[in-house]
């Protein structure tokens, strides 16, 4: 018998605090008009202190599982994206497990950050194609600006960056109809760290020349904050999201034309519009919400798709494509019959 994956349930959350572009200007050197002309962002949201990582992903797990209409008890396996875990070690999985009341189930934390959710949704998909699970949950979650630079400083950065999580769960299916029945196509995954430093987090870290994982002299130098290259990763983040979304579609078989609607990562608008000008994708055929909830990294895209369905732009029976490029440098996609 052969396996399938499909979406049985999706579920996203994020925190009641929206910080508007106008809050934004009152602690750093911009406005409102640079961020929307750069990003397209307009607002985003930020937890509260009582909030970490597994909290938000809890929210969003508890609407996938009542959109799957299934019981916790349901869930064989956890896999967790995030580059904001609540603490370094153990992983954000298993204090989400711990706040589920699911012990003994298989958990897994990945840190592919803006691309984890598909990286995490490729997993899923190998897990259940081969019978070893029949239901498992995917989380991609983000609190970002515990580690922002709020100040002057951090404004090519911590302008982008939201809190939020996406969930979905993944179950095992049979396929009798290709065109209607939900199922994962293809995912087609990537790195290249030559550009590791290109966007990332310095410190804290071993890769010091320091006996210490953060010091005195890394927190001066601000290495605990985010830093990226944003010419660089635009450039490479166009090219290889249109060459990965090109390379899924010639491996499920399909056209650009085929699919119904593009999920893509929410990093930058202008990503986004660029990717589709070089495939010739219709606007239209694009849902985005980094307008409202800015960069929530492993979260864009379940995010997304939770907004997307209760717009009514994404329904039972489309093809979906998604794509998505970050650090590491990493990227991958996705199509998807949802």
């Amino acid at each position: 018998m052969s396996f399938k994956s499909r979406i049985a349930g999706v579920g996203g959350y994020v925190p009641e605090n929206v910080f508007t572009n106008y809050d934004i200007e009152k602690m750093m050197d911009t406005t409102n008009d640079w961020i929307v002309q750069r990003t397209g962002i307009e607002e985003r949201r930020w937890v509260s202190e009582d909030q970490s990582t597994s909290d938000l992903a809890l929210k969003a797990t508890e609407e996938a599982l009542n959109d799957a209409g299934l019981d916790k008890s349901d869930i064989e396996m956890i896999i967790f994206a995030t580059l904001s875990p609540d603490h370094d070690f153990p992983g954000s999985g298993c204090f989400l497990q711990a706040k589920l009341d699911l012990p003994g189930i298989a958990v897994l934390d990945i840190r592919q950050q803006c691309s984890g959710f598909l990286y995490a949704m490729s997993i899923a998909d190998q897990y259940i194609k081969t019978g070893t699970y029949k239901n498992i949950l995917v989380v991609g979650a983000e609190v970002h600006s515990k580690g922002l630079d709020r100040t002057p400083n951090g404004r090519a950065v911590s302008v982008l960056f939201g809190d939020g999580a996406g969930a979905v769960v993944f179950q095992r299916t049979e396929v009798n109809n290709e065109k209607t029945d939900g199922h994962i196509l293809v995912s087609n995954l990537h790195a290249d760290g030559e550009y590791a430093k290109e966007l990332w987090l310095p410190a804290p870290g071993t890769g010091f020349n320091e006996m210490e994982r953060i010091s005195q002299k890394m927190i001066d130098e601000g290495a605990h904050y985010p830093q990226m290259n944003g010419k660089t990763v635009f450039v490479h983040a166009t090219k290889r999201m249109a060459e990965t979304l090109l390379n899924s579609c010639k491996q499920a078989g399909v056209e650009l034309s085929d699919i119904d609607l593009f999920l893509f990562h929410q990093a930058n608008l202008r990503i986004n519009s660029k990717v589709a000008e070089i495939l010739g994708i219709p606007e239209e055929k694009i849902f985005n919400t980094i307008q409202k909830y800015g960069n929530t990294t492993a979260a864009t895209i379940p995010l997304g798709m939770r907004d997307a369905i209760q717009a009514g732009a994404l329904k039972r029976g489309m093809l979906v494509a998604s794509a998505a490029f970050g650090s590491g440098f990493t990227w991958a996609s996705s199509i998807y019959r949802y």
